[in-house]
C-alpha cells in the first residue's frame, strides 16, 4: 500500500502530463525517426541536431537562468556545425576553385575497368590557398595527406584536397569541442 501510495504522490497524480508530453514527443519525432536508418554517421547526426533544435528553442523560450539565450546560441551553432560536417561543406569547397571535365574510358573488352580522365578547364587554386594559409603551410611542411601518405606538393589539385580534408576535420573537431565544453550547462 506504501508503494502505491508513494508512487501516486510523486508520479502518478501527473500521468495525464505524462502521457500528453510523450505524445507530443511522437508526433515532433515521428518524422526524424521514419527516416533513420543504421547505415553512418549521418543518421546519428541528424538525431543529435533535432534534439538540439528542440532544446534549444525550449530552453531560448522559457529563459530560466542567467545564460539561457547563450545556451540556446551555441545549441544551434552546433546544429549548424553538424549540417556543415554532414553535408562535407569544407571537404568540397576546393571544388568551386578548380573546374575540369572528368570522363571515363572503357579499358577491356568486359566492361568491367575503366580508366578515368581528369581534363582541367580552370583551376584558381592559388585564391584558395590565400583563404587557407595556415593550413597551406602546414600541409607544405608535412607534405603528407590525411592518411599519412606523402604527395606531391607540386600538383595544386592534391594540395587543395589535403587542406579540404583537414579543414573538415577541423569543423568536426569543433564541433565536439564546443559540446564538451557546454553540454553539461544545458539543462533548465
Amino acid at each position: 500500500m506504501k508503494r502505491i501510495s508513494l508512487w501516486w504522490r510523486w508520479h502518478g497524480k501527473h500521468l495525464h502530463r505524462d502521457i500528453k508530453h510523450g505524445i507530443k514527443n511522437l508526433w515532433r519525432w515521428f518524422p526524424t525517426i521514419w527516416k533513420d536508418r543504421n547505415w553512418d554517421s549521418h543518421f546519428i547526426f541528424e538525431i543529435l541536431a533535432k534534439k538540439l533544435e528542440f532544446q534549444a528553442k525550449y530552453i531560448g523560450d522559457r529563459n530560466w537562468h542567467m545564460n539561457a539565450k547563450r545556451d540556446a546560441e551555441i545549441m544551434r551553432l552546433v546544429v549548424r556545425l553538424i549540417r556543415l560536417n554532414q553535408e562535407e561543406t569544407y571537404a568540397m569547397e576546393y571544388v568551386d576553385y578548380y573546374k575540369s571535365n572528368i570522363s571515363f574510358e572503357q579499358t577491356d573488352e568486359t566492361g568491367n575497368w575503366f580508366e578515368m580522365h581528369d581534363e582541367l578547364l580552370s583551376e584558381n587554386l592559388d585564391d584558395y590557398f590565400a583563404k587557407y594559409p595556415r593550413q597551406y603551410k602546414l600541409i607544405m611542411a608535412r607534405q603528407t595527406n590525411w592518411v599519412g601518405n606523402e604527395i606531391d606538393t607540386t600538383d595544386k589539385k592534391i594540395v587543395a584536397m589535403a587542406i579540404a580534408h583537414e579543414n573538415q576535420q577541423r569543423c568536426h573537431k569543433l564541433l565536439f569541442r564546443i559540446m564538451e565544453q557546454n553540454i553539461r550547462r544545458w539543462w533548465d
